[in-house]
């Protein structure tokens, strides 16, 4: 998002032109971060989130622990990166948990494709991190019932 320094000098330009009396354009969308779990999740499940980052450390980790199952359900990449400060200071908070992009500028389109590419494989389609519950094999009890029938 804007600084406040930003904000100010944008506010003050629109409101002397038309003090002015002159005709008042509206500026481009901007191209913001977007934060905040509720909104965040909005995006996802509308599929207008081009990255999400999630922070490693946030307390309770119940906030954000379901956020990598939906981000893969929506094929949306996501990554988990260190320090919910380090997001906070993208936007201008103090802590932020997560962060979505959705919009870059048409320079940026190139690098944003290769980080999508790179965590596409880090975090989406990394079967081997996610946990799998039991290995097949039964019991000793359980195997000497079945050779029994």
């Amino acid at each position: 998002p804007e600084s406040a320094v930003e904000k100010k000098e944008r506010l003050v330009s629109t409101a002397k032109a038309a003090e002015q009396n002159k005709d008042v354009k509206q500026g481009s969308k901007p191209k913001n971060i977007k934060y905040g779990l509720n909104h965040i999740t909005d995006l996802i499940e509308s599929k207008k989130a081009k990255l999400v980052v999630i922070a490693h450390d946030v307390d309770p980790i119940e906030l954000v622990v379901w956020l990598p199952a939906l981000c893969r359900k929506m094929d949306v990449p996501y990554c988990v990166v260190k320090g919910k400060a380090r997001l906070g200071q993208l936007v201008y908070k103090r802590t932020a948990t997560a962060l979505a992009l959705t919009e870059v500028n048409k320079e940026d389109v190139a690098k944003l494709d290769q980080l999508v590419q790179n965590f596409r494989t880090m975090f989406n389609e990394a079967s081997s991190d996610r946990r799998k519950w039991g290995g097949g094999v039964m019991g000793c009890k359980a195997q000497h019932v079945i050779k029994l029938r």
